[in-house]
């Protein structure tokens, strides 16, 4: 199973972004969306952004997932 998950572009060097993953930066490619931009969601899998999202898709995404793990600690 492929998982991809959205993450905020917080700086961009080039084809490189630091992103915020739940509160850790990571450094990710951003060649497939060269019109990704800082304070821009991104889906990223292995990686690489492969999509931007508007905000309100990517929180939705995130509350999902954020129940899903609270789903499997019950």
């Amino acid at each position: 199973m492929c998982l991809a998950v959205p993450v905020k572009i917080t700086s961009i060097n080039g084809d490189q972004a630091e992103v915020d993953i739940g509160g850790v930066g990571r450094m990710v490619n951003i060649a497939l969306t060269p019109e990704a931009r800082v304070g821009d969601y991104v889906l990223l899998h292995t990686g690489y952004a492969i999509n931007v999202l508007n905000e309100s898709e990517a929180q939705e995404t995130l509350s999902l997932l954020e129940r899903m793990v609270e789903a499997e600690g019950t």
